[in-house]
């Protein structure tokens, strides 16, 4: 890949990582709110109940996790489709 190709690579996983991972985060929230009747615990607060901030952090780690799958694939298929289906970019970072 060319340096303006990755550049722009970069750039386009970012935004999209970023974008898709904002808009999970809320929805695992309001999912959590939706399902419990609350608001997801603070994990790290010791008078927080061990099943439900191990709960809450199985949710959220999964649920975040799933979504940046998902990116990830996208990205590199609309990445491919624009740029030909031979190209490959070398590798797909998105962590939060």
């Amino acid at each position: 890949m060319e340096p303006s190709k990755g550049l722009l690579w970069k750039i386009y996983t970012t935004l999209i990582g970023t974008v898709t991972t904002i808009v999970a985060q809320k929805a695992i929230t309001k999912g959590w709110e939706l399902v419990t009747g609350e608001e997801p615990p603070e994990p790290g607060d010791p008078d927080t109940p061990l099943v439900k901030a191990l709960t809450w952090a199985m949710a959220w780690g999964v649920g975040v996790g799933v979504v940046q799958l998902l990116t990830n694939r996208f990205a590199v298929r609309r990445w491919q489709a624009n740029l030909g289906s031979d190209h490959k970019p070398n590798k797909v970072n998105i962590s939060f």
